[in-house]
């Protein structure tokens, strides 16, 4: 496994562009909460838990296997932001039931996307998960490293 380091370094050299970085800041952590909402959707057999298990299970299988592999401080801040999603989509499931949380989900999505390849385009450089899929995963994690050199905090 690459180290963090050489991961964002790679993932920084396709996003040189402010737009396209202001973008990311949006769609990313957008796209990031479609995923969960999507997997929260997955029906749960009712002796296996409640919903969103699955979402949740998912969630602590990127965070003990790629995340905190990554870097630790990366993975603590990831756990974190999984919580939050947690505890955001489980509201939205409860307020607006499940057909309401799909609607919304695949309109962030599709909306998302749709930014994500505008900024690309603005860029004038492919999506870096075009060259790697691992890249969807380091999305998020190279913002959340943006995030918390804010604080001073390095990964």
């Amino acid at each position: 496994m690459r180290d963090a380091a050489t991961w964002f370094g790679n993932y920084s050299r396709d996003h040189q562009n402010p737009t396209n970085q202001l973008i990311h800041w949006i769609c990313v952590p957008a796209i990031t909460w479609t995923v969960v909402a999507f997997v929260w959707l997955i029906p749960v057999p009712q002796w296996l838990g409640k919903p969103g298990f699955w979402a949740v299970f998912a969630m602590f299988l990127a965070f003990c296997f790629y995340y905190f592999r990554l870097s630790r401080v990366i993975g603590l801040a990831m756990a974190g932001a999984f919580v939050a999603l947690a505890l955001f989509t489980d509201m939205l499931y409860r307020e607006i039931g499940i057909t309401g949380l799909t609607k919304l989900a695949i309109g962030v999505f599709v909306l998302a996307w749709i930014g994500q390849f505008v900024g690309h385009r603005i860029e004038g450089r492919r999506p870096s998960f075009f060259t790697d899929l691992q890249y969807l995963l380091i999305g998020p994690a190279w913002l959340m490293s943006k995030a918390l050199g804010r604080f001073g905090v390095s990964y």
